[in-house]
């Protein structure tokens, strides 16, 4: 079966977010399953072309944008993985120090509309030049979501059994922009309606893949639940209802070559389920070099994430000097976001000097080791479609404090005090006074029950979040709709 993956940024070679890490993971469990499976993405200025050996393919390619032609390139790799990476090069669009805004002023490309329906149909083409017919299309968020309207439209008969399917990672973000951009993606004014593409006088593009595909996917069951109704589909709720019987979640899975702390080459010492009690307490020796804490063994909570609103950051910074003034722990956060929360956490670290740390930016490196050395994640998210670090965590015996929300509920079993079991502690409220008394339920077991802290580090641990299954399941999606054109 020929599946086309498209997507706007795959780990290793373009990286935002956790639509990378999927993009990048995913694709390798596909072809384990048997697909064949060619990837595309947009060549960013940023890509490293010799690190991954990314060559030129062929110059002078042609797609037809509304009334003109767009002329561009496409490169290839075969690295790392062995699956095939094709790269749309168009310097226009992108040539640029971000992949959605740029990195200095933070201020988001205002042409995002143009660049990803070029990157659309461009993507379409290449599959055609390079006589590489999809038997599926598979899109991921709004960056992609103009390609179903294109299949579905029927207007190149190369992919006249083409079938498609969108995954929504994450629905607060829909790609809403101006109107304008409506003869240049090729989007028929009839189409430009409530139940399509419109959305207040605006085009939604995620709305029209949404409208459009043949099936349609989120990253966690919970999730797909989530979005059918208000609040978590926001605004969307509507249009998911009609597609209902379209819609599934399959649990996103991590790379679990990547993050597998016996053989972690970022971090200072490896371990397994057998040496993972020396192995931890030498890493959080680690971690409290690097952000100058006290070398005590108090429990040591962490949080890695953008600190934006949908991560929970206002919970954590309501109740943190609570924490550290009521709760013998330290904590330190690895992250970047919003300049007033940035500035609050900062301004802790001299004010609790030894017992909180933070560093302002993202290193992958320092991820791998502070999930390695902490012995609870803090995962207060208002929502969370799957999310990864949770599952990173009780991967490395890190156990996680989540909201039980979307991936969060899916892949947490919350502490059991009878029995010890789970693999670590949920709140629900979406307020500061439950993520308090969450990490106060879980500060109180590391002293007073550490055999539970022990025993649910054996099973988290133990849990297999390998994408094996999920393939399985995407392919089973993928023969359903094969056998729609090939009876």
């Amino acid at each position: 079966m020929n599946i086309l993956f498209l997507s706007s940024e795959i780990a290793p070679f373009a990286k935002s977010g956790g639509l990378a890490d999927v993009s990048g993971a995913l694709p390798f469990a596909l072809k384990k399953k048997g697909a064949d499976i060619k990837v595309m993405m947009p060549l960013y200025s940023s890509l490293q072309k010799d690190k991954y050996r990314i060559q030129k393919l062929y110059d002078n390619a042609c797609v037809r944008m509304g009334n003109c032609e767009e002329f561009f390139s496409v490169y290839h790799t075969a690295e790392p993985e062995g699956i095939d990476v094709y790269f749309i090069e168009f310097n226009k669009y992108f040539d640029r120090n971000g992949l959605y805004d740029d990195k200095f002023s933070r201020e988001e490309y205002k042409d995002n509309a143009y660049r990803y329906a070029f990157f659309c149909r461009a993507a379409l083409q290449t599959a055609q030049d390079i006589s590489f017919c999809p038997d599926i299309v598979h899109v991921n968020d709004w960056q992609t979501a103009l390609v179903p309207y294109i299949l579905k439209k029927k207007e190149n008969p190369f992919f006249e059994k083409t079938q498609s399917v969108l995954t929504i990672h994450n629905i607060g973000y829909q790609g809403v922009y101006d109107a304008s951009v409506l003869d240049y993606a090729g989007i028929d004014r009839k189409d430009f309606r409530p139940d399509a593409f419109e959305d207040y006088g605006r085009v939604n593009l995620l709305k029209g893949g949404i409208a459009f595909a043949d099936k349609i996917t989120t990253v966690s069951p919970k999730y797909a639940q989530e979005i059918l109704g208000y609040p978590g589909g926001m605004g969307m709720e509507f249009l998911l209802q009609k597609r209902k019987a379209d819609l599934t979640g399959f649990l996103n899975g991590i790379d679990t070559k990547e993050w597998n702390p016996s053989s972690d080459k970022r971090i200072k010492y490896n371990y397994d389920l057998l040496t993972f009690k020396e192995g931890k307490a030498k890493n959080k020796a680690a971690v409290q070099d690097i952000f100058y804490l006290e070398k005590t063994n108090k429990p040591l909570f962490s949080m890695i994430a953008r600190l934006v609103s949908q991560k929970g950051v206002s919970l954590l910074a309501d109740c943190l000097e609570p924490v550290l003034n009521t709760m013998e722990c330290q904590i330190v956060i690895v992250g970047s976001g919003e300049a007033g929360v940035q500035d609050y956490f900062s301004s802790l670290c001299t004010k609790y000097l030894g017992k909180f740390g933070c560093y302002i930016g993202y290193q992958e490196d320092l991820a791998h080791q502070v999930e390695a050395g902490s012995d609870f994640f803090i995962m207060p998210s208002l929502y969370e479609p799957c999310g990864l670090n949770q599952m990173y965590s009780q991967v490395y015996g890190t156990l996680p404090i989540v909201r039980g929300t979307g991936g969060l509920e899916d892949t947490v079993i919350n502490y059991d005090e009878q029995t010890g079991t789970g693999t670590g502690f949920k709140f629900y409220d979406i307020s500061s006074k439950a993520l308090y008394n969450t990490i106060g339920w879980a500060n109180a077991t590391y002293y007073d029950r550490p055999e539970h802290i022990q025993k649910m580090i054996v099973q988290a641990m133990k849990q297999d979040f390998s994408w094996n299954k999920s393939a399985e399941l995407y392919m089973g999606l993928y023969r359903e709709l094969y056998a729609r054109t090939h009876e």
